[in-house]
């Protein structure tokens, strides 16, 4: 099959430049581009059946001019490319046979440049009327992240992998998870808007004035840190979408996870989670609800996944927790009260190759002038090289939901690992992680002055559970107040009243049960790591311990 080729020239006119260029340094030497050729290559076109192409769409542009530093290419279809070096492939997806314009600008130095428009003629058989009724209904329909759904955001690979390249393997945010902090909460604030302008589909996003910039991008907004954030950046103004048949890996590994058409929005246009990307793949939609992956434009081996519903969800109200119905304020000296408290004495904790031998002893724990001090000690006993104490409310003080208050400073020493944690109330009938763990709090003398709040459940247990951590500056020498706020909906982590951590809970989880309390300092073991030689004791104190309900 033999193809042709259209050649443009035109001679141009330099556009003005106002000023004497002689007196003027500041950009150097001035120069315009000149004797400006564009070769447009239209894909399969022959003598015989396919004089405009072969259906595909795609044409092949090359410009070619003298000082030129870059070209943008403006298509009457509404689609704008830029192209450094003129080499760009355009594919036209209106059905049929149709007649575009193309301008080609060759930008020059200083801002001067050159321009050509000529028509082509492509044939196109890609359509897919159904995706646009769906999108505009047929004139205009906005949509949103669909924030209660889980993995509403999320990622996973871009590879050859046909079990795993349709869906968010790698992390799938849980219901409203974003909601949860201003650095990310401006993601739900999108509303992404389709309409149709005659026969040309067009999109616009308003996403309050602040865009969810992910992490690896935050220099080209002018920021940096390691998390994503909403950044200032106004995203109104109309875009054009092209649809287009996808090219995705789906197309040849899992073809029927796909519709297998793709959105192409003009003028770096996306869909509310900026990863440098302006083409999404469309893998399901309907009338109120649209799936849709896009592959990271600078990281290729990752996709996005993004779901949008027409109803904006509305997050549920949390209950507030603001009545006291139980605390140990330690104001009594002596043993902690066995009315709240009784001891889990024995070698190694509950595994995790602990090396402390947990006792009663009021060397290792006591109550004293309105503190419950925790000591572990190098000591040999019993065969363990350091003693240290674990007390529990089991059995005497359980609770469902609330909000849940430990004031507490933090012992020094690298090897030390203490906790402020609860455990399911069924945990003899059911075991763990069955039971369920929530670690309000776990603290590494390796890793000093930063909190942890972690959760354990079924499928989620080692260092599989969601977790989470935060700076808490001076935390072995102040109190700080370690929180807790717990109902059928949600877990929220806390320190000194700031939430760093957000689980969505449900119906399916262990955590819409009863948990009793355990207070401890581990030494050593999968998280506390090598004991420093020069270790001898140090304490954690613990101000008290408050439940609202």
């Amino acid at each position: 099959m033999k193809n042709f080729k259209k050649y443009f020239l035109i001679l141009v006119s330099i556009l003005a430049f106002v000023g004497c260029q002689d007196d003027d340094t500041t950009f150097g030497d001035i120069n315009s581009p000149s004797g400006l050729v564009v070769d447009a290559d239209i894909v399969g076109q022959d003598e015989g059946e396919n004089p405009n192409g072969d259906g595909s769409g795609f044409v092949d542009f090359t410009a070619k001019a003298n000082d030129a530093i870059s070209y943008k290419y403006i298509f009457s279809d509404g689609d704008v490319k830029v192209s450094p070096n003129g080499i760009l492939r355009k594919r036209f997806t209106k059905n049929g046979t149709n007649v575009y314009t193309v301008t080609v600008i060759a930008n020059g130095t200083a801002g001067v440049s050159s321009s050509i428009s000529f028509e082509i003629t492509v044939f196109s058989n890609f359509t897919d009327p159904e995706v646009v009724t769906f999108l505009t209904g047929g004139s205009s329909k906005k949509w949103y992240f669909s924030a209660s759904e889980v993995a509403h955001l999320g990622v996973g690979p871009n590879n050859s992998d046909a079990e795993k390249n349709f869906y968010s393997d790698y992390y799938s945010a849980q219901p409203f998870e974003k909601a949860a902090s201003p650095a990310s909460s401006c993601l739900y604030d999108n509303e992404l808007t389709f309409s149709l302008d005659g026969e040309i589909l067009k999109y616009q996003l308003n996403n309050g004035g602040k865009t969810f910039v992910n992490a690896s991008y935050l220099p080209d907004f002018g920021a940096s840190g390691p998390d994503d954030q909403c950044l200032d950046n106004n995203t109104s103004g109309l875009k054009t979408v092209i649809l287009s048949p996808s090219e995705s890996i789906l197309m040849t590994t899992n073809r029927e996870k796909t519709r297998g058409t793709a959105m192409t929005f003009s003028d770096g246009g996306f869909m509310g989670y900026y990863i440098g990307q302006s083409t999404y793949e469309i893998l399901t939609i309907t009338e109120n609800r649209m799936v849709v992956r896009a592959v990271m434009g600078n990281n290729p081996a990752l996709a996005w996944y993004h779901i949008f519903t027409t109803t904006k969800p509305v997050q549920a109200s949390e209950p507030v927790y603001t009545n006291l119905v139980w605390s140990d304020e330690f104001d009594v000296n002596g043993a902690p009260n066995t009315a709240n408290w009784s001891y889990d004495i024995g070698a190694g904790g509950w595994g995790n190759g602990e090396l402390q031998y947990y006792t009663d002893s009021n060397q290792n724990i006591k109550v004293e002038g309105g503190l419950l001090k925790i000591t572990p000690k190098r000591q040999n006993f019993s065969g363990s090289q350091y003693t240290s104490s674990r007390i529990i409310s089991k059995d005497k003080k359980e609770f469902k939901y609330g909000k849940f208050e430990i004031k507490a400073k933090m012992p020094t020493g690298v090897g030390t690992w203490p906790a402020i944690w609860m455990l399911g109330a069924n945990y003899d009938e059911v075991g763990w992680p069955n039971s369920g763990e929530i670690d309000i709090l776990e603290y590494r003398g390796v890793d000093p002055n930063k909190a942890l709040g972690t959760l354990h459940y079924p499928g989620h247990s080692g260092g599989n559970g969601p977790t989470a951590s935060t700076p808490v500056p001076n935390a072995e020498t102040q109190f700080h107040i370690y929180s807790l706020t717990w109902s059928a909906t949600s877990i929220k982590f806390a320190v000194d009243g700031n939430v760093f951590h957000t689980f969505t809970n449900n119906a399916s989880t262990p955590f819409n049960a009863d948990f009793f309390f355990i207070l401890n300092v581990a030494m050593g073991g999968t998280l506390g790591g090598d004991v420093d030689p020069a270790f001898t004791q140090s304490t954690m104190e613990v101000d008290y311990v408050r439940v609202y309900q």
